[in-house]
């Protein structure tokens, strides 16, 4: 999961602006289980760990540029126990896909997901709302994997 401090320079660096997180940084350590599709995740939503091992997958496929998971404006600086942690609320996972919205809901298997589908991002539009955007290849888009 990434670190409180990270996220805190990355936001100040970026106009506020939330980080498109790898799936390291959101995945690894994170146990719970309403950080991402929390309406779904007591009605059929997989655990995080069996979405972050299919993401990986779709990850390394030869049409995929690259996977991220678009926070949540709820995600923030907490403090717990004296400490202060990050909190985590995934909104959305963003796909630079060369294939279509169809055949992306069938790769991810958005039924699974309980997902409602796949909707096209323009880049700049994703620009305006984060950072930490990797490049978009040619005869690439960008496609969010939403919930609700």
């Amino acid at each position: 999961m990434m670190d409180c401090n990270i996220f805190k320079k990355i936001m100040d660096e970026n106009e506020e602006r939330l980080p498109l997180l790898t799936l390291d940084e959101f995945f690894e350590g994170n146990t719970a289980e309403d950080s991402i599709a929390p309406n779904q995740c007591d009605f059929g939503r997989p655990p995080l760990a069996r979405i972050w091992d299919m993401l990986q997958k779709i990850e390394g496929m030869r049409n995929v540029a690259w996977v991220r998971i678009a926070l949540h404006d709820d995600t923030g600086i907490i403090e717990y126990e004296g400490k202060e942690m990050l909190e985590l609320w995934g909104d959305e996972i963003i796909i630079c896909t060369s294939v279509q919205a169809s055949e992306l809901e069938e790769l991810v298997d958005c039924k699974w997901l309980c997902s409602g589908g796949a909707e096209e991002w323009e880049t700049s539009e994703l620009d305006s709302f984060f950072s930490c955007r990797p490049p978009v290849p040619d005869g690439f888009q960008c496609f969010g994997i939403v919930w609700d």
